[in-house]
């Protein structure tokens, strides 16, 4: 019980804390275009965001895919970005729906490259067997899930307030998040180690 504790509170440490703002930043801007009658797509793609992760993990710690960390670095805000500019483009407008399973796909393969972004570390504190890896593997897993839904739900509150007793439209709130979280991901891009090469 005591190994289970310690890798589920890996994983809910590796979202949970002041250096991940990256990830929180992806999660709240996968959270505000929705409200808590979307309890289930919302769920469903923090779920498909894990089940990316956990793959790349998979694939790392197997050694089936080896990729640098710093081309992984300069991916992770770009997918920031990306989610954030596709909540600007389709604020407010109702067609958003027909395109939920393009969101789901891109959700996924968005959770593939931030999990490349943490295996390294978590390939070097796992134990050595093949079966050893995969139990911490779930554990972490379901840290990672517990933090994201955290996330989620405090963003799901926080767009509640702000839209019932603030009276911001559904709309002008997901513009102004958008807004905020394209303007912190920016200076992660544009500084990133990458374009010092």
């Amino acid at each position: 019980m005591s190994e289970f504790l310690i890798f589920f509170e890996l994983g809910l440490k590796h979202i949970l804390n002041i250096y991940s703002y990256d990830h929180v930043l992806f999660l709240i801007g996968l959270a505000v275009p929705f409200s808590f009658k979307d309890w289930q797509r919302i769920l469903l793609l923090v779920t498909l965001f894990t089940i990316g992760h956990s793959m790349a993990l998979l694939l790392v710690v197997f050694g089936i895919v080896a990729i640098k960390v710093s081309v992984v670095e300069m991916l992770i805000p770009i997918t920031i970005l990306i989610v954030a500019l596709f909540n600007l483009f389709t604020a407010g407008k109702t067609s958003k729906k027909e395109s939920i399973n393009i969101i789901f796909f891109v959700t996924l393969f968005f959770g593939i490259i931030h999990g490349l972004g943490f295996s390294s570390y978590f390939k070097a504190i796992l134990p050595g067997g093949t079966a050893s890896k995969l139990l911490p593997l779930a554990e972490f897993s379901l840290g990672i899930e517990a933090a994201q839904l955290v996330i989620i739900v405090v963003t799901l509150i926080l767009s509640y307030i702000v839209q019932t007793f603030f009276r911001f439209s559904k709309r002008d709130w997901t513009l102004v998040m958008s807004a905020f979280i394209i303007g912190v991901v920016i200076p992660l891009i544009v500084t990133n180690k990458i374009w010092l090469r």
